[in-house]
């Protein structure tokens, strides 16, 4: 969101712009309107992603990671609103999971409450962002692009209203080791309960400190599986 006007498909400096700019709103669907209406600078979360794509006409989109129930989040109630956008607004997300600093079991257990189906490309096993493993089992396996594509087809023409989780695993040569990122996970909300932070700044914290504490070899995990996460999501939409 740049001066008062939702932005699909940025040119250069718009990219160069929001990656130099200091006072950048982190954007949900919350705070959608009020952004836009200050004419302030924002970034969009998946649920804000997918309320644009959704205007835009366009079906799929690419990210990272999506947001989930946070560990502890059966205390804090701390759950993204990426969850319950899956659920009403009909755009399949292509990502490698959840994000790994989550509780991954409790997300695929609000997802499936909230009637939310998660695919897993080319596996049964969920992935855990960083790493291709998490312990736990998608709804569906396909293999190809077109089966997927068949999928949202028949969900949406049935009018089936809600989004799609297409989770696809970081290539091998890229990954990280499960047990590794644990424990490095571990420490990374250590710190982020030693420093009090809280809320919306604590994904992008525990993030950085990740890349800290792996010596950038997180970030590295991080841009190759976006780029394997678009040519998938380009793939499906081709199809």
């Amino acid at each position: 969101l740049i001066n008062g006007s939702i932005c699909v498909g940025l040119s250069d400096p718009q990219l160069e712009y929001l990656g130099r700019e200091s006072d950048v709103a982190k954007v949900s669907r919350r705070d959608f309107a009020s952004i836009l209406v200050a004419r302030r600078t924002g970034a969009t979360t998946v649920a804000a992603t997918m309320i644009a794509a959704a205007l835009a006409g366009i079906r799929v989109f690419a990210t990272g990671g999506i947001g989930g129930v946070h560990r502890g989040g059966e205390y804090s109630m701390d759950i993204s609103a990426d969850l319950t956008e899956l659920a009403r607004t009909s755009v399949a997300v292509v990502c490698a999971g959840c994000k790994s600093i989550l509780d991954i079991g409790r997300t695929l257990e609000y997802l499936e409450t909230q009637g939310v189906p998660v695919v897993g490309y080319g596996s049964h096993e969920f992935p855990s962002f960083f790493s291709r493993s998490s312990g736990y089992s998608v709804d569906m396996r396909y293999d190809s692009a077109a089966e997927i594509a068949a999928m949202l087809s028949v969900k949406w023409r049935l009018g089936l209203a809600g989004g799609v989780i297409i989770a696809n695993p970081v290539p091998e040569s890229d990954a990280l080791p499960f047990d590794q990122m644990e424990q490095v996970i571990t420490k990374a909300l250590a710190l982020a309960e030693e420093h009090g932070i809280r809320g919306k700044a604590v994904t992008p914290f525990l993030l950085k400190s990740i890349v800290e504490l792996t010596d950038g070899r997180s970030l590295k995990t991080n841009i190759a599986l976006v780029r394997n996460n678009a040519r998938l999501a380009a793939d499906v939409a081709v199809a």
